[in-house]
């Protein structure tokens, strides 16, 4: 008999883990459908996978990246659907990857189907490279047999998800470089530019302005204490970013950043997104709701969206829809709320989920292109207001030296 460690959803949609004896995974995927449970996950227990194949798998920088999985995924999709069987596909696919990682991951895979694994076992063995979500669609795929389509699914799902935040983080490097080149433009005024005076103000005996004095003086703080501000910074990030592991603070910090002029509205067409698009996936994929529920949950980072989740899903299990919780919750757009209503009327939950993700998707690009042209107008005019009051206040200085010469 050997130990096997287990995750899986039961009955009422709750994530459960566990060990069971036995002496095949099979035999433990058996128990625990007749137990009513929903298997995620089944590999060798943590003590065990340190001194196995899990130590291996898990060393840092062994993973896939998110650009490498899709390409993987939609290739596996294009060659299952062609008729490939997996052994053949994932071997083409291992021989051909240009990265040493990928080749490492694909081949580990196929080594343990070729062993008579399962593939979502398989893959689960790799979970830096294989999230969750990932697993669950293709375990569900696998019990139905149509894991073509389930590529097809999850690859456009992928696919999706990373052109999203690509569109985020593109939009966010000229903002940024704008930012920076601002402050890099501050302080070498405040800490070259300006120091380059004080001595001839000082043989003169002049009368500073109030405004030049202190960015005198700002500028002599920075030159001893500069080089201080980056270590500072990143200690308080750290603080930080231990302080958001505390569930209260992190709900008030989501529930804040929703509420934001500009910036919640992005946030919650993201969230709205990526909501529908998971759990659009998970439903056409025949996964059952709740089950689609917990899995959505544990994709999200969101506090207060996992909130409304909760919420959703105690709904669902009651019997209820999930559009009535979701809309009390306020985290949502009210358009993503009315669709998935329209969907549960009318029985077509999972395709106006992916509809909702689509229209919630193009509108995230909207509001990030008003983002970024409200910033950099806003970044250009407060960089060009601070050079202003800081050439003023020279030029005040200048005049004080002047009316002193006559």
């Amino acid at each position: 008999m050997t130990e096997f460690a287990y995750t899986a959803v039961d009955q009422q949609g709750t994530l459960v883990r566990g060990t069971l004896e036995a002496e095949t995974e099979g035999a433990v995927l058996a128990a625990l459908r007749r137990q009513g449970h929903i298997p995620m996950r089944i590999g060798a227990p943590p003590h065990v996978a340190r001194g196995m194949l899990g130590r291996a798998i898990t060393r840092p920088g062994t993973g896939l990246r998110r650009a490498d999985l899709a390409a993987v995924t939609r290739e596996l999709a294009v060659m299952l659907g062609a008729g490939q069987d997996i052994d053949r596909a994932l071997r083409f696919l291992a021989e051909t990857s240009p990265r040493a990682r990928v080749r490492t991951v694909l081949e580990g895979v196929r080594t343990l189907v070729r062993d008579g694994r399962a593939l979502h076992v398989a893959m689960g063995r790799y979970p830096g490279s294989f999230p969750r979500l990932y697993l669950g669609m293709i375990r569900a795929a696998e019990a139905t047999g149509d894991l073509a389509p389930t590529m097809e699914r999850l690859a456009v799902l992928l696919e999706r998800e990373r052109a999203l935040a690509a569109t985020v983080q593109s939009a966010m490097i000229y903002p940024a470089i704008l930012t920076l080149a601002a402050i890099g433009s501050i302080v070498l005024l405040l800490t070259t530019v300006l120091p380059q005076f004080i001595p001839l103000f000082a043989q003169n005996g002049v009368a500073l302005p109030a405004s030049t004095q202190i960015l005198i003086q700002t500028g002599a703080w920075l030159g001893h204490y500069g080089l201080a501000i980056p270590p500072a910074l990143l200690v308080l990030a750290l603080l930080g970013r231990a302080l958001l592991r505390r569930p209260p603070v992190r709900l008030a910090v989501d529930r804040r950043l929703l509420s934001l002029p500009v910036a919640g509205p992005l946030i919650g067409e993201i969230l709205a997104a990526r909501f529908a698009r998971i759990l659009g996936t998970l439903l056409e994929n025949g996964v059952p709701i709740l089950t689609a529920l917990a899995i959505v949950r544990e994709a999200t980072t969101n506090r207060a969206a996992i909130a409304a989740i909760d919420a959703a899903t105690h709904s669902a299990k009651a019997g209820y829809g999930l559009a009535a919780p979701l809309e009390a919750a306020s985290i949502f757009p009210r358009r993503m709320v009315h669709l998935l209503r329209l969907g549960e009327e009318t029985a077509q939950l999972g395709p106006m989920a992916l509809r909702a993700a689509d229209i919630h998707e193009d509108q995230a690009r909207i509001a990030i292109q008003r983002l970024v042209a409200l910033l950099v107008p806003a970044i250009t005019i407060v960089m060009g207001l601070l050079v202003a009051g800081i050439v003023s206040s020279l030029l005040l200085a200048m005049l004080s030296l002047n009316d002193l010469a006559q």
